[in-house]
């Protein structure tokens, strides 16, 4: 995967739904002719964005389920927080579960963030906004007529019309929060129900080997992201993501917070919690960082649009795994190790981060933590 660069602008014929552009899905959507070598594919899809877009909407707001036969392989491989599931026959079960819980819900797409072709497969991660009213029974149990709202990212990998790989996480600890629900008793009730928690990683965790510090990013280029006099005509957007995510998160370099992230920075987390300026992205990051001490982040994916006039936009997945060692909103420390997938989008101009939306599920994390298996 080679994130686009500075040079390599948003291709016009790509659908553009950035949110500094995002109109109307029908305005989003209302191009015909095909721009994009699109092999396989219904010949109603224009572009792989069009096709993420379209196909969302007609099986969840059009109650087109039956389309999920059509555009999920028989044989596609899910990933949640809560473990693996294999086939479109999950699929299409988890798509009626919450369908039935929440009827009315609409999916607003806030972006499109993709990679690759219609020969190798094209990798995309749709960031969604959901609005809806608990009016069915359904995962979260009894209705309760309440109205809420929460982020979802689905990473997908696509071949010809086919989904064939998804990575979705959701924010599940704000729906039960917006629910009234306990999320701590939920948990125990969920972790009670299947004490096998699949994703929790087994083995040494080690931020380097014996006494040896990290293991940092190997840069490509010798550019210094914190000079503050780079020529941003050379600036390399994969090398400064990686190198981001691996100082700050396994280097422990939180100084460098405040010079990758913009001052007037926006960042948006799980449980709708909206952070302004470098610091309050800082007290996040420590916080988890005290919760799981030995937390290593793996970058398993990255791809990114855009150009520097508009914005480079960059969708990175990624695995925490780490022990449950420290006082927080988890509750106090179990000594239990976890596994958290995760997506955040983030938008970076000027060689610095704007923007950032970050989604897990923190429900699937108190169900890790409470169960009763070591």
């Amino acid at each position: 995967m080679t994130p686009s660069k500075p040079s390599d602008p948003l291709p016009s014929s790509v659908t553009p739904v950035d949110f500094m552009e995002k109109g109307s899905l029908e305005r989003a959507l209302s191009a015909t002719v095909r721009t994009q070598p699109m092999q396989g594919f219904d010949a109603e899809y224009t572009d792989i964005v069009d096709y993420i877009l379209r196909c969302t909407h007609r099986i969840w707001e059009e109650k087109g389920v039956g389309l999920i036969y059509s555009h999920y392989s028989h044989n596609c491989v899910i990933h949640t927080a809560y473990g693996t599931t294999y086939g479109r026959e999950q699929v299409v079960a988890d798509t009626l579960r919450h369908l039935a819980a929440f009827p009315d819900r609409k999916l607003y797409g806030d972006d499109v963030i993709w990679s690759g072709d219609d020969q190798s497969g094209f990798h995309t991660s749709h960031r969604i906004l959901t609005t809806a009213q608990h009016t069915g029974y359904g995962p979260y149990g009894a209705p309760t007529g309440r109205r809420l709202r929460y982020r979802t990212v689905a990473h997908c990998l696509v071949r010809e019309n086919m989904i064939v790989e998804e990575w979705l996480v959701r924010d599940s600890l704000s729906i039960a929060r917006q629910l009234g629900l306990d999320p701590f008793q939920l948990a125990r009730q969920m972790a009670t129900a299947d004490p096998y928690p699949e994703l929790r990683p087994e083995g040494d965790l080690s931020l380097g080997r014996g006494q040896f510090p990290p293991t940092g990013h190997t840069s490509r280029h010798a550019t210094s992201f914190d000079s503050g006099n780079f020529d941003l005509e050379d600036f390399d957007l994969e090398d400064f993501v990686r190198d981001t995510w691996q100082s700050v998160w396994n280097g422990r370099m939180l100084n460098l917070v405040n010079k990758r992230y913009h001052p007037s920075f926006e960042g948006y987390w799980p449980d709708n919690r909206k952070l302004h300026g470098p610091a309050e992205q800082l007290q996040v990051i420590l916080g988890v960082l005290a919760t799981f001490s030995d937390a290593v982040l793996t970058v398993d994916h990255l791809s990114a649009n855009g150009d520097e006039a508009r914005g480079h936009r960059v969708a990175v997945r990624w695995t925490l795994t780490g022990t449950h060692d420290g006082h927080s909103i988890y509750g106090p420390p179990s000594g239990k190790r976890v596994r958290i997938l995760g997506i955040s989008h983030q938008h970076i101009q000027e060689g610095r981060i704007m923007r950032e939306w970050t989604v897990y599920d923190g429900l699937a994390l108190l169900k890790q933590l409470a169960s009763p298996l070591e």
